[in-house]
This record gives C-alpha cells, sequence and structure tokens, in this order.
C-alpha cells in the first residue's frame, strides 16, 4: 500500500477494500471515503503471542488498524516524517518512531546483541533504545518520524557509516552496527569533542539519519 508525501510532515495513504495497514494511534489528520479505525490492542500483528513479546521487548506504541476505501493522511507531532519502501528486506527501527506501516509487512522485533554482540546491548543502553528494536519485513511501505529532514546514506563493504547514536533513525539491508568510541585522554579531562561515541554500520544496506540529536 503506496503513501504519498504531502510535504515534510504528513502522508496520504491510499486504503482499499480487503487490505489494512496500521498507524500509531491519533496519528490521523483527516480522511475521505468510507474508512475505518480501529484502536489494535495487540499493538500490531502476530496476536496475544506477539502483544507479550513486543511488551517484554518494550517495543509496544498504541496502534490503530485502518480499513476500508478511501484515503487517509497522517502526521503527528509536527514530526518530519520520511517513507522507506521495502523489496523483501527488513528495517530496523525503533517502536515509538513509527508513523503508519503497510499490513502485508511482518512485525516483529530483534535482540540488540544480535547484531552487533556485546556492544550492540551497551548501544541500546547509551542511547536510550534499550535491549530490543523492532523489526518490519516484506513488500510495502513504512512512514517513520524523526527531527527535522532524514537523509539516506548507503553502506556498502568498503564503505561503513558513523553516525551519532541520537541522529540515528533506522536501517535496512544486511548490516551489523556496534557502537564505538574515541575516548581519549582531552575526554577524560573535559576537553574532547562531545562525539565520544559513534555507532557504526558495516555490511550492505543503508542507514537514516535525521537532522537533529534529539530523541522524539
Amino acid at each position: 500500500m503506496p503513501f504519498r508525501e504531502i510535504n515534510s510532515k504528513m502522508i496520504e495513504a491510499q486504503v482499499v477494500p480487503g487490505q489494512k495497514l496500521y498507524s500509531q494511534r491519533g496519528a490521523m489528520l483527516a480522511y475521505r471515503g468510507e474508512v475505518s479505525f480501529t484502536p489494535n490492542l495487540t499493538g500490531g500483528q502476530g496476536g496475544v503471542m506477539g502483544m507479550i513479546g513486543r511488551r517484554v521487548a518494550n517495543e509496544q506504541t498504541p496502534l490503530m488498524t485502518v480499513e476500508g476505501s478511501g484515503t487517509v493522511m497522517f502526521g503527528h507531532g509536527g514530526h518530519h516524517v520520511q517513507v522507506i519502501n521495502l523489496s523483501g528486506e527488513t528495517l530496523y527501527v525503533e517502536a515509538d518512531r513509527l508513523l503508519a506501516f503497510d499490513g502485508t509487512l511482518q512485525q516483529g522485533t530483534m535482540f540488540m546483541g544480535s547484531q552487533g554482540g556485546v556492544m550492540g546491548m551497551v548501544r541500546g543502553q547509551v542511547t536510550g533504545q534499550g535491549l530490543f528494536t523492532t523489526t518490519l519485513k516484506g513488500h510495502g511501505a513504512v512512514a517513520v518520524m524523526a527531527h527535522g529532514g532524514v537523509i539516506e546514506l548507503p553502506i556498502t563493504p568498503q564503505r561503513p557509516i558513523h553516525v551519532d547514536p541520537q541522529a540515528y533513525v533506522a536501517h535496512h539491508g544486511e548490516v551489523r552496527n556496534k557502537l564505538s568510541t574515541a575516548l581519549g585522554w582531552r575526554d577524560m579531562v573535559g576537553r574532547g569533542s562531545g562525539e565520544a561515541f559513534q555507532l557504526e554500520l558495516s555490511g550492505q544496506g543503508a542507514v537514516y539519519v535525521q537532522a537533529s540529536e534529539d530523541k522524539l
């Protein structure tokens, strides 16, 4: 189900019979047609077991199911909205950054330690993102929220990317991520650059970086 960007903070989704999408609860701005909005008590896909898993992982955000026939405009908090189209790959993103996503995408959670080992877990703690993150896999569209604009940076085996953990939004592809440190003696005496930690992403894929170091 495609999303059309109206401007940097609003998108429009075409809703057709027999298909559904999920959006963050309260994110509907306007709609046309016969469209229903139902609170999704399980927080997405996977039924009760999926809900339990997301609650345990602290990756639960209030969602609603959108069905019917028409068009719906979404936006939330005046945040910048970025549409990401997936072609079979997996997107890794924090649950609270999800504005809306295609109902055909497979939703799950991932333990941060599985990408980057111990430093992956440390990254979750340093960035405040916790030990788990949400995954969406398949063919479809995802709309994520960020502060300011978003840039997509390709990751190739020859060119890993280093990102400020607070500016990281999401990534996709066969990518390993870990927290690296540049702590030196200057940092110890208060003369550091203020960029002591970076998120290193290597492999094949892309990372989305926002124009701010503020969390949502």
